[in-house]
C-alpha cells in the first residue's frame, strides 16, 4: 500500500504529501505486536483496514492515524462507539495529535503508541 495523506486530490493534500517525512517512523504496539506506523493507517473491523480490529465494538473503519511531517494525529471516522485517547473521547471530524505512550482505545481494545 502507498503512503498517502487523507485526501490527495485536496490542495492541503498535496501540500501535505511535499512535506512527509520519509525517515524513520514511530511503532504501534497492539496484541503484544510492534507495528510501524506509515504516513496513513486504518483501523478498523474491515479486512481492508491497516490494522484489523477483532471486535464487535469497532466499526467497520474506525478511526485513521495521518502523519504529518514528523507527527501523528488521529481521528475518528464517524465510528458509533467512539475512539478514546487516554481516557477521553475524541471529538467528530477533529485530528487530535498522539505522543509516544498515548492509549488509544476501540471498544475493549487498546493500542499504544511508542
Amino acid at each position: 500500500m502507498q503512503d498517502t495523506t487523507i485526501v490527495t486530490s485536496s490542495p492541503v493534500g498535496r501540500h501535505l504529501e511535499k512535506i512527509a517525512d520519509t525517515g524513520e517512523v514511530s511503532y504501534l504496539m497492539f496484541n503484544k505486536k510492534k507495528i510501524n506506523l506509515v504516513a496513513k493507517m486504518t483501523i478498523g473491523r474491515s479486512p481492508d483496514c491497516n490494522i484489523v480490529v477483532d471486535n464487535k465494538l469497532a466499526s467497520r473503519v474506525h478511526a485513521v492515524i495521518q502523519k504529518i511531517k514528523d507527527v501523528y494525529f488521529i481521528k475518528d471516522e464517524n465510528s458509533t462507539n467512539g475512539t478514546f485517547v487516554n481516557g477521553h473521547r475524541l471529538p467528530n471530524d477533529k485530528y487530535v495529535k498522539l505522543n509516544p505512550g498515548d492509549k488509544i482505545t476501540i471498544g475493549s481494545v487498546n493500542l499504544v503508541i511508542s
